[in-house]
């Protein structure tokens, strides 16, 4: 037993002894890789997204629009009010009616990471109703925008708007 006991003890001693002496990782293995973000560039690639889609928009290239935002967007806008009466008609659209344009005006637009970005503000949707009367929605909004690995180029990928004023 007496034996049997000293094996152990000599074997959990080699065993721990082992472990502690594996070799420190190098600093190559260590290295730690520092991206920096041009703050100023990205800004202006994310005006460049905002201008391309309400060209597209402005131009009748609702086509287009999908190049403007991730395969999987979601985007939430009001529904009630006057919303939900240009939600209804944009959905089976009558007579004059025609989606004119889009303005956003964004109050902040920060850099989260060098692929994620936020942009907060307020935005005006024009458009013809069936009658022929030009109307005007506003809405405040916080979009998400992430950088696509395929293109490089910021796109909208969630997007929440409302109709309460930014006060």
């Amino acid at each position: 037993m007496k034996h049997l006991l000293l094996f152990v003890l000599v074997v959990s001693l080699c065993s721990c002894d082992e472990k502690t002496n594996k070799t420190e990782p190098t600093n190559e293995e260590t290295e730690t890789v520092v991206t920096t973000i041009d703050t100023e560039a990205e800004l202006a690639a994310i005006e460049e997204l905002r201008k391309g889609f309400t060209t597209a928009i402005k131009e009748n290239r609702f086509a287009d629009l999908k190049n403007y935002s991730m395969s999987n967007v979601k985007s939430y806008d009001p529904d009630c009010g006057y919303w939900a009466t240009y939600k209804r008609l944009r959905e089976k659209p009558t007579g004059a009616y025609h989606y004119d344009s889009l303005v956003m005006r964004p109050v902040e637009t920060k850099l989260v990471s060098d692929s994620i970005a936020y942009d907060f503000g307020t935005s005006s949707t024009y458009y013809t109703n069936a009658e022929g009367e030009h109307i005007e929605l506003t809405a405040t909004f916080l979009a998400l925008l992430k950088k696509d690995k395929a293109d490089g180029k910021w796109k909208l990928f969630r997007e929440v708007a409302n109709t309460r004023d930014m006060e």
